[in-house]
């Protein structure tokens, strides 16, 4: 997993700046100009650049890609080259921003490939290779841009898929309503989830090298809860409720219906107690009326029966009022990954490829606007946008691009404040 990381740090060299094209072909070549554009940048958006920017930079040589007839520029910063690429060309040339946006918003809606093709024409490889392309930089320093803004509480699980048939697992973090973690094993043993999940804190401690979330929601999964404790001992784990209640509704769904009202009252009654004294007083009300209920079906006693003897894990999360005491956010993001895998019929090809695909997903899921509506009331277009405050560009795959800049593994100082 590291050599992973540090190999993604060292091929990222690309810095990717807001401009349109027209202002872009006027500077691009004259250099005092072009440095003047630099300047400006690095003024307005630090982050975009490596640290040593601070210390000055050389004009280095332009090239013009055999793919697109678009300059490219270096610049060279404490002795390292990098590209600098205008945000309305997509990385390695492969069109322009403008023209393939429509089809990867249509991403978001798990469209299908040969539909992108027939109607954005090109083909169906084209559109797939071009998400999977996104997939290559890191979830989390694309979609955070500061270090302060990453959640201090956040939500884990493992969705099940298939890769060529055969069973594998996606260890998926979420925080902030953004994915920040999503990465494919074949077990889900705790070695295996360490390792799936070991490549969300690589990314979160490239950002800010001393970050420990403050919880972690989990479900009861125990190799889940291991895995998470390796990663951040400091962290605090939150047991999910919402997974006991799931379990009793699609019970009493089959067997009892008639129940079901009555005993999703007397949960919720519980999950809504104002501090840990009442919820333990309430659980204890709600076991009492299970136990002197004959039509209640054994398997539904028993998880309320479950439910009493771990208050004490489900009451932790009394001591963090910001801590999320079910996995709703998660599960939110899980029903478009669920859409997503459905209509590509789960996973095919090699192992890097697979996990490239699912991780381009999470950043469209990311970055690809909300519903008009919903744009209106929070004032944002997206859910990182949201969790930054802020936008680089109108444009959504620009905004992703350049949030991007440098792969999204800008190292902060060696001594950070």
């Amino acid at each position: 997993m590291e050599n992973s990381l540090n190999n993604s740090v060292r091929k990222n060299r690309t810095i990717c700046l807001p401009i349109k094209e027209a202002s872009y072909m006027e500077i691009v070549q004259d250099s005092r100009t072009f440095r003047l554009w630099i300047d400006e940048n690095i003024t307005n958006y630090p982050g975009l650049f490596p640290p040593q920017i601070q210390q000055g930079y050389l004009m280095k040589d332009d090239r013009t890609p055999k793919k697109q007839p678009i300059p490219i520029r270096r610049i060279e910063i404490d002795g390292v080259s990098y590209s600098i690429r205008p945000s309305f060309v997509m990385p390695y040339m492969t069109g322009f921003t403008e023209d393939v946006e429509p089809a990867l918003f249509m991403r978001k809606f798990s469209v299908p490939y040969w539909a992108l093709a027939r109607n954005y024409g090109r083909d169906p490889m084209y559109w797939y290779r071009l998400e999977c392309s996104l997939g290559r930089n890191s979830i989390v320093g694309t979609t955070i841009q500061k270090e302060q803004d990453l959640p201090k509480d956040l939500v884990v699980d493992e969705k099940h898929s298939k890769h060529l048939g055969e069973k594998n697992y996606i260890a998926t973090t979420v925080g902030a309503h953004c994915v920040l973690g999503v990465s494919i094993t074949k077990n889900s043993d705790e070695s295996s989830l360490f390792k799936a999940y070991e490549i969300f804190k690589e990314e979160a401690r490239t950002l800010a090298p001393a970050y420990t979330p403050t919880t972690v929601n989990t479900d009861g999964w125990a190799a889940t809860q291991n895995a998470w404790k390796k990663l951040f001992p400091k962290a605090t784990l939150i047991l999910c409720i919402l997974h006991i209640f799931i379990s009793i509704r699609d019970r009493l769904r089959r067997k009892a219906r008639s129940l079901l009202k009555v005993v999703a009252e007397y949960f919720w009654n519980c999950y809504h107690s104002p501090d840990k004294f009442h919820f333990a007083q309430r659980i204890r009300r709600f076991c009492e009326w299970a136990e002197g209920n004959e039509s209640l079906p054994g398997v539904v006693f028993d998880k309320i029966q479950k439910l009493r003897k771990k208050r004490s894990l489900f009451a932790t999360a009394y001591d963090f009022p910001e801590a999320h005491r079910t996995s709703t956010m998660l599960d939110r993001a899980m029903q478009r990954m669920d859409r997503h895998l459905f209509s590509t019929q789960y996973f095919h090809g090699k192992n890097s490829s697979a996990e490239l695909s699912i991780r381009g997903w999470a950043l469209i899921y990311n970055f690809a606007p909300f519903n008009p509506y919903t744009q209106k009331l929070s004032g944002w277009q997206s859910y990182a946008e949201q969790l930054n405050q802020f936008r680089y560009h109108d444009n959504w795959l620009q905004n992703l691009l350049i949030s991007a800049s440098l792969g999204g593994f800008r190292r902060p100082p060696q001594n950070p404040v």
